[in-house]
């Protein structure tokens, strides 16, 4: 289980795991060591979750499927929007998160563990880790897009 940064705006408390990287777009990246070379596991941050509303679908890109960074490689679909997500890395998708076929509110409900959308073997983990942000760097930016929404709804 890993260690969270909270904050609590309102009645919302927003997590970011410690143990993970993330991008400017709410998308986190867990590294997996495996005999095969690292692999990553990708999924929607909590802020990005609780944002978008509650996951009614889940449409994830199938295993095989080669991606560049940026590559649209899941989309969310809530009640408020459809979101789709960069991937962070390149390389290829080796494994999807079947239990969102029938269970699409994992994401919501747990998205730092059963809520995970892929696992991707990188083409490059080394220079892309470096372009990601740590858990410090993420945590501010979204309590900066936090604040300025609250600013426009005030």
């Amino acid at each position: 289980m890993p260690e969270y940064l909270e904050t609590t705006v309102d009645k919302f408390t927003f997590k970011v795991a410690r143990d993970r990287l993330y991008t400017r777009d709410g998308v986190w990246v867990l590294t997996i060591e495996s005999p095969d070379g690292t692999k990553v596991r990708i999924g929607p941050t909590d802020y990005l979750q609780q944002h978008s509303g509650d996951a009614a679908f889940a449409n994830v890109k199938p295993v095989g499927t080669a991606l560049n960074v940026g590559d649209e490689f899941a989309e969310i679909e809530t009640i408020k929007v459809n979101v789709g997500l960069p991937s962070p890395v390149a390389g290829s998708i080796v494994e999807v998160n079947k239990a969102l076929e029938m269970y699409p509110e994992l994401v919501n409900q747990d998205p730092y563990d059963r809520g995970w959308l892929v696992v991707v073997k990188p083409a490059d983990w080394d220079v892309t880790r470096a372009s990601l942000l740590d858990p410090n760097a993420y945590f501010d930016l979204m309590r900066t897009q936090i604040d300025e929404e609250l600013k426009e709804t005030s």
